[in-house]
């Protein structure tokens, strides 16, 4: 019968103890928030869920290296792991952000509202430590043994999460064509760049038929333009002729039509930067 081998660096390494802080610390702040017995939906169900999530998952990926079982799973580890590293780091920004917006008002001075703060600022440490992890096991440059774990492909998870955050936010748009071709790209470029992230993880861009790079590179290109006209197209079927209601609350359509066209022009951004670095690390080569 074979024995489990203990892997040890898995939490005594710089990485393993940046997961061990990031598990202790989401706990924390759930824990906080639950003990208040307020966080209702929207926003406070997402923070609660993005807190237990990461932490399940940290805790999932440690012992798996703890006991070096992770060779056994039919998928890329490394690829794996730098891809929810940089999922995770971006879900806690996201509720670090949301969360006392919505939930901590001033004065905090009741009980409640001081296990709110607490949690935010653990929250906000939780950050630090998925973003000292993605830093970590960021690749070198010229190391592609790990494509997720390389600017390309950590701005592939930030992409798809991008337009998840922008799917969120839609609510009408289904009267206007330029609102709907909008939708189309947001579409579009998400099922493409998560099928990328999916067929990476599981080792199977390997088996197509086509020069892989040079596609993503193209795809790359397609994605910005298609984005640069979303960036153009969306605000001016959004806001022309509208001004801002009053009072123009939470869930109010211009201030989510906003937040669609800030998070547009921050996807077009990641589009163009991971544009360049594919194209740096396709077609310019180092002489061997």
């Amino acid at each position: 019968m074979a024995l489990v081998t203990v892997n040890l660096r898995a939490v005594t390494s710089w990485v393993g103890i940046a997961r061990l802080f990031a598990i202790l610390l989401s706990c924390i702040s759930f824990s906080l928030v639950a003990s208040t017995r307020n966080f209702g939906p929207p926003y406070g169900t997402w923070c609660m869920f993005s807190w237990c999530f990461c932490f399940i998952v940290t805790v999932l990926i440690v012992l798996l290296e703890l006991l070096e079982l992770y060779p056994k799973l039919p998928l890329s580890w490394d690829d794996f792991t730098s891809a929810f590293s940089m999922l995770a780091a971006l879900m806690i920004f996201t509720s670090s952000v949301v969360f006392p917006s919505a939930f901590i008002t001033s004065p905090c001075s009741s009980s409640s509202c001081m296990r709110q703060a607490a949690a935010t600022a653990m929250s906000c440490l939780c950050f630090l430590a998925y973003a000292l992890e993605v830093g970590l096991t960021r690749a070198k440059p010229g190391d592609i043994s790990s494509f997720l774990s390389t600017v390309p492909g950590l701005l592939k998870v930030f992409e798809a999460y991008v337009a998840c955050l922008i799917f969120s936010l839609l609510d009408s748009y289904g009267s206007q064509p330029g609102l709907q071709w909008c939708v189309a790209v947001y579409s579009i470029c998400f099922i493409v760049t998560l099928l990328i992230i999916i067929f990476t993880i599981g080792r199977c861009l390997s088996y197509m038929p086509c020069p892989l790079e040079k596609v993503l590179v193209a795809y790359n290109a397609l994605a910005m333009v298609m984005y640069l006209t979303a960036i153009v197209i969306w605000p001016f079927y959004s806001f022309n002729n509208k001004s801002r209601p009053s009072p123009c609350g939470a869930n109010c359509s211009w201030n989510k039509h906003l937040g669609v066209t800030f998070l547009t022009i921050f996807n077009f951004l990641a589009y163009l930067v991971d544009l360049v670095y594919s194209t740096k690390m396709v077609f310019i080569r180092t002489p061997s």
